[in-house]
């Protein structure tokens, strides 16, 4: 199984090293992070497939790799020492949001309380013959 959390990751440091200047290093991340995202959507709908409860997860993984794509072409098209397009940003932190809703929805599901089975008593007969048959 391949990991979820490393386009998350990628994509986060490619949004980190944009915001922090670094527009080759964000470019590197950015296209770096489309396998890793393919992989993990690919991954999610084949667990859908399955028939895993992952319907969710692969409908988040598929969203956010059309983001990262959409996000990486937008920066590479840039000019060379332009301004990077809001598009590129916008699309990696919508990318990044996708990939946090199954994370959401876990923490928001519901806890399941077991039932505990009420113990039925034993007739002063039924006692009796356990008794006897001990015996």
């Amino acid at each position: 199984m391949g990991s979820r959390l490393l386009p998350l990751a990628l994509a986060a440091a490619a949004l980190a090293a944009g915001a922090g200047g670094l527009g080759g290093l964000e470019l590197w991340l950015g296209l770096l992070a489309v396998p890793a995202a393919a992989a993990a959507a690919f991954v999610a709908v084949s667990d859908a497939l399955d028939g895993r409860p992952a319907l969710l997860r692969a409908a988040t993984s598929g969203v956010a790799l059309a983001l990262v794509v959409l996000a990486s072409a937008a920066r590479e098209n840039a000019p060379t020492g332009a301004a990077v397009s809001p598009l590129a940003t916008w699309a990696l932190l919508i990318a990044l949001l996708a990939y946090s809703v199954p994370l959401v929805a876990w923490v928001l599901e519901p806890v399941r309380v077991p039932r505990s089975r009420a113990q039925r008593r034993l007739r002063s007969a039924e006692v009796d013959e356990l008794l006897s048959r001990a015996a």
